[in-house]
Protein backbone atom coordinates (compact mmCIF):
# COMPACT_ATOMS: atom_id res chain seq x y z
CA UNK A 1 0.00 0.00 0.00
CA UNK A 2 1.38 3.28 -1.29
CA UNK A 3 1.83 5.96 1.77
CA UNK A 4 -0.82 8.85 1.58
CA UNK A 5 1.98 11.34 1.14
CA UNK A 6 2.50 9.62 -2.53
CA UNK A 7 -1.01 9.06 -3.73
CA UNK A 8 -1.77 12.38 -5.17
CA UNK A 9 2.06 13.00 -6.30
CA UNK A 10 2.55 12.95 -9.90
CA UNK A 11 5.97 11.15 -10.93
CA UNK A 12 8.69 14.32 -12.04
CA UNK A 13 10.82 13.38 -14.61
CA UNK A 14 14.37 12.92 -14.45
CA UNK A 15 16.53 15.15 -12.65
CA UNK A 16 17.34 16.99 -16.32
CA UNK A 17 14.31 16.74 -18.02
CA UNK A 18 11.75 19.56 -18.17
CA UNK A 19 9.20 17.87 -16.11
CA UNK A 20 11.45 17.36 -12.95
CA UNK A 21 10.46 21.63 -13.06
CA UNK A 22 8.05 22.77 -10.93
CA UNK A 23 5.02 23.51 -12.88
CA UNK A 24 6.29 21.72 -16.26
CA UNK A 25 4.29 19.43 -17.13
CA UNK A 26 4.52 16.50 -20.49
CA UNK A 27 2.19 19.34 -22.67
CA UNK A 28 4.56 22.59 -21.86
CA UNK A 29 7.61 20.45 -22.79
CA UNK A 30 6.30 19.56 -25.41
CA UNK A 31 5.64 23.19 -26.15
CA UNK A 32 9.13 24.11 -24.59
CA UNK A 33 10.62 21.45 -27.11
CA UNK A 34 9.03 23.05 -30.54
CA UNK A 35 11.01 26.30 -29.66
CA UNK A 36 14.85 24.32 -29.07
CA UNK A 37 14.15 23.86 -25.48
CA UNK A 38 14.60 20.00 -24.26
CA UNK A 39 16.23 19.91 -21.20
CA UNK A 40 16.19 21.42 -17.51
CA UNK A 41 19.81 23.46 -18.26
CA UNK A 42 18.63 24.67 -21.85
CA UNK A 43 15.43 26.12 -19.77
CA UNK A 44 17.16 27.83 -16.96
CA UNK A 45 20.13 29.21 -18.79
CA UNK A 46 17.36 31.24 -20.59
CA UNK A 47 15.51 34.71 -19.59
CA UNK A 48 11.72 32.99 -18.95
CA UNK A 49 9.85 36.22 -20.36
CA UNK A 50 11.74 35.65 -23.49
CA UNK A 51 11.02 32.17 -23.33
CA UNK A 52 6.95 32.82 -23.15
CA UNK A 53 7.06 35.39 -25.43
CA UNK A 54 9.04 33.04 -28.03
CA UNK A 55 6.29 30.44 -27.03
CA UNK A 56 3.51 32.68 -28.27
CA UNK A 57 4.68 33.90 -31.07
CA UNK A 58 5.72 30.45 -32.44
CA UNK A 59 3.75 27.50 -30.84
CA UNK A 60 0.80 29.02 -28.59
CA UNK A 61 -0.79 33.08 -29.29
CA UNK A 62 -3.72 31.81 -27.03
CA UNK A 63 -1.09 31.34 -23.73
CA UNK A 64 -2.48 32.61 -20.51
CA UNK A 65 -1.05 34.00 -17.57
CA UNK A 66 -1.03 31.29 -16.11
CA UNK A 67 0.83 29.72 -18.20
CA UNK A 68 3.32 32.71 -18.17
CA UNK A 69 3.12 32.40 -14.10
CA UNK A 70 4.22 28.57 -14.85
CA UNK A 71 7.75 29.23 -16.95
CA UNK A 72 8.54 31.90 -14.34
CA UNK A 73 7.97 29.71 -11.44
CA UNK A 74 10.23 26.80 -12.95
CA UNK A 75 12.86 28.86 -13.49
CA UNK A 76 12.40 30.09 -9.91
CA UNK A 77 12.01 26.80 -8.91
CA UNK A 78 8.37 27.58 -7.12
CA UNK A 79 4.49 26.90 -8.07
CA UNK A 80 3.23 29.07 -10.09
CA UNK A 81 0.92 30.56 -7.88
CA UNK A 82 3.04 32.34 -6.06
CA UNK A 83 4.35 34.59 -8.98
CA UNK A 84 1.34 35.18 -10.83
CA UNK A 85 0.50 38.55 -10.71
CA UNK A 86 4.23 39.51 -10.05
CA UNK A 87 4.95 37.91 -13.77
CA UNK A 88 2.02 38.91 -15.33
CA UNK A 89 3.02 42.75 -14.65
CA UNK A 90 6.81 42.00 -15.41
CA UNK A 91 5.97 40.51 -19.28
CA UNK A 92 3.31 43.83 -19.64
CA UNK A 93 6.59 45.92 -18.74
CA UNK A 94 8.40 44.05 -21.06
CA UNK A 95 6.35 43.71 -23.75
CA UNK A 96 3.99 46.67 -23.63
CA UNK A 97 2.35 45.30 -26.88
CA UNK A 98 0.82 42.25 -25.75
CA UNK A 99 -2.57 42.13 -24.55
CA UNK A 100 -3.80 39.56 -22.56
CA UNK A 101 -7.01 37.23 -24.06
CA UNK A 102 -6.74 39.01 -27.84
CA UNK A 103 -5.80 36.75 -29.85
Amino acid sequence: MKSASRVNQRPRGAAGSLTSLPNIGRVTADQLQKIGIATKQQFLERDPYEIFDELLKKVDPTLCQSALAGIIGASKGVRWHLVSKESAREFVKRYPRHVWGKR
